[in-house]
């Protein structure tokens, strides 16, 4: 697989350090979560795709028929060909650790990435996703840090469906924690100090 299979943006950074990856919610597109991912691990390299799939002209990961309501083959496909680029980009860096943030659609392809591949990343930010499947876990995530970020409010992702996508990753070994906010779908400063914690955590004591 080419590290060109998405059309994307790779802000550079320091030899060895962290590689974070950056998925947008529906309608965004490579620049969306580039300069937030830059600012929340400084030094990092950045790597930010955009979705392959169009819908009525907004990008996305992968089809659906409805709201809430999935194309799981292209779903299947999708995972697949994001899991080889995470790995292609990853060979190429060598990095110290790879780190991953998603909103939305984006929150919904990292997280399909990490039940198929879960040694794949060291820390991942699930922002506001939607997975109304059970989620099978192709392995262990023992070791891997995980935050889900939610609006109790959320008319696209339901609570009940975040609290099961949460008890399921902890089923799995995770360590995961989950920051709610009182609104709907939007991002809120609690979620962002959130993932700052989360990646600074991860970082550090890489480091350490």
């Amino acid at each position: 697989m080419s590290k060109d299979a998405y059309i994307h943006k790779v802000l550079p950074g320091e030899p060895g350090g962290p590689l974070v990856f950056a998925f947008h919610g529906t309608g965004g597109d490579e620049n969306q979560l580039l300069g937030f991912a830059r600012e929340l691990v400084p030094g990092a390299t950045i790597v930010s795709p955009r979705g392959d799939v169009s819908e009525m002209g907004a990008a996305r990961f992968f089809r659906r028929t409805g709201e809430g309501l999935y194309d799981m083959e292209d779903l299947a496909r999708a995972t697949g060909k994001m899991a080889e680029f995470v790995k292609t980009h990853v060979a190429a860096v060598e990095p110290s650790q790879v780190l991953a943030l998603g909103y939305s659609n984006g929150a919904n392809i990292l997280a399909s990435v990490l039940f198929a591949e879960p040694d794949l990343f060291d820390a991942v930010a699930l922002m506001h996703p939607l997975i109304p499947f059970a989620p099978d876990v192709k392995g262990s995530l023992s070791g891997r840090h995980v935050l889900i970020t939610a609006g109790r409010r959320d008319p696209i992702c339901p609570p009940d469906l975040t609290s099961r996508l949460d008890a399921c990753l902890r089923q799995a070994g995770a360590d995961i924690s989950l920051e709610w906010h009182d609104g709907g779908h939007e991002v809120r400063p609690n979620e962002i100090e959130a993932v700052k914690s989360l990646f600074a955590g991860v970082t550090k004591g890489a480091a350490a």
